[in-house]
């Protein structure tokens, strides 16, 4: 037992040996909840205190749900990026309208080699109009 500076009696921490927590990890991962019974075998069985079983699994819980919720938040952000980038694909299936339509006779040149530059690296290499002086 320690004392404070006062002379009282000072809390310390209990510290669980490596087969008390292997113990208490293995029935955590069955069942998060301990119904009064079953925390006072699993106290006697380690040669704890039921109030030291029962705190255990309190804070075991609370870490449990952190994590959870951590995984949980990933997951969505997660989902979130795939769904935008779903988003911003059809946006530019949108864009591709123009290029998947047929070509207009009458429209000039121009338009016809920016569809062609935007959808083709490197402006495709394709030529509306052989260079003047060239025969066709």
């Amino acid at each position: 037992i320690l004392l404070d500076k006062d002379g009282k009696r000072k809390h310390t921490r209990p510290t669980f040996s490596g087969q008390q927590i292997f113990a208490l990890e293995k029935t955590f991962e069955q069942t998060k909840y301990l119904a009064g019974p079953e925390r006072a075998r699993l106290a006697y069985s380690l040669g704890m205190t039921e109030s030291q079983v029962k705190v255990w699994f309190q804070n075991r819980r609370t870490k449990w749900r952190k994590k959870h919720a951590a995984e949980m938040a990933t997951a969505k952000k997660k989902q979130d990026s795939e769904t935008e980038r779903l988003k911003g694909a059809s946006e530019n299936e949108e864009e591709d309208d123009d290029y998947n339509k047929p070509l207009d006779p009458n429209s000039d040149d121009e338009k016809i080699n920016q569809l062609l530059k935007k959808h083709k690296p490197g402006g495709g290499g394709l030529l509306l109009h052989p260079p003047e002086g060239e025969a066709s």
